[in-house]
């Protein structure tokens, strides 16, 4: 049965998810910050046979919706969604259902958990993992916290978006796993970077310590798609590093408030602190490898003492560098 759904960010993930949901035959309204990023997929979605219509604003997007997702950028970006000018919350009406797959804190997800339940709106934290392409063939895997009962009421749409889901446990658990994924991801392909970083010191072709990984225990599939970017220094962005540093940061929190000391979580976010300050343009996350890069003269790129100046002021945002639209 179609339904009628508001979808809110439309970047890098968002986008192909707001599509697929079009095609299905679904009644998709949309809403994302940059608006003529909205109309250009509307656009997209009616050279397919499918219909989308655009909102002017959070709260039109969730006004008519039976279901409204959103996937946006960070918790700032969720709090203006849902509670800033024209939000979200105040237009979803009784008896529907949000479903947030931005990564933000468990924290947060508990709070719009319970303001969903002031107003008779039930919720589920559902942040995906698959990158760009798995959004694309809708192949995303979902981690939820929340009610079996919301679960099922939303499964025909998730089925649309993904290939598998897993109910973890109550409001904020989906977003728990979710920043221990990213934290794993994150510290797999910093490792593979340091790893070439030896190997390419050593005058050894990068690639052939890749040919030997993908034959041994250390084979993974995120090492599939990431070292081979590393090896040819070419970043376009599939999850942006600005992305995973975010995460990062707020795993780190989330151990803190758990009393727990994850010193290899902490030391690789320096070095992806590192790299996202001096960057100047927006890589992928493989570009972590940046830090081993080679200057004229043969100094790194980025030097020891860059980390020091990243732990300092790490929470400082960077002169000069606007926050990018990625919804």
């Amino acid at each position: 049965m179609n339904q009628d759904v508001g979808f809110i960010g439309l970047g890098l993930m968002g986008r192909p998810m707001a599509l697929n949901l079009a095609k299905a035959g679904h009644n998709v309204t949309v809403w994302n910050r940059t608006a003529t990023r909205a109309a250009e997929v509307a656009a997209e979605a009616a050279k397919l046979g499918a219909t989308m219509r655009v909102a002017k604003s959070p709260g039109e997007a969730a006004a008519g919706a039976n279901v409204l997702m959103m996937i946006v950028s960070d918790p700032p970006a969720v709090e203006s969604v849902l509670w800033g000018a024209n939000g979200a919350l105040a237009a979803l009406k009784k008896g529907s259902v949000l479903v947030d797959s931005s990564t933000v804190s468990p924290a947060l997800a508990r709070k719009s958990a319970a303001a969903c339940a002031e107003r008779g709106v039930a919720y589920l934290d559902a942040p995906v993992t698959g990158g760009t392409w798995g959004a694309e063939q809708g192949n995303l895997v979902f981690m939820i916290g929340g009610e079996a009962a919301t679960l099922a009421r939303v499964e025909p749409l998730l089925g649309v978006l993904g290939k598998k889901w897993f109910l973890l446990g109550p409001n904020g658990a989906g977003q728990s796993v979710k920043l221990a994924m990213n934290l794993l991801l994150a510290l797999e392909v910093d490792a593979m970077a340091e790893a070439l970083a030896i190997v390419t010191s050593a005058g050894i072709e990068g690639g052939r310590l890749v040919e030997v990984m993908q034959s041994s225990m250390a084979r993974s599939p995120v090492l599939d798609i990431k070292a081979p970017m590393i090896v040819a220094g070419e970043y376009k962005a599939s999850f942006p590093l600005r992305l995973m540093h975010k995460d990062m940061t707020l795993a780190m929190e989330l151990a803190r408030q758990l009393g727990l000391k994850l010193p290899a979580g902490e030391a690789s976010r320096e070095t992806y602190d590192a790299v996202l300050r001096a960057a100047k343009d927006d890589p992928d996350y493989a570009a972590v490898a940046r830090y081993w890069e080679k200057r004229p003269g043969g100094k790194t790129a980025t030097p020891q003492g860059g980390v020091a100046v990243a732990r300092r002021g790490r929470e400082r945002p960077r002169p000069g560098r606007k926050r990018r639209d990625s919804e």
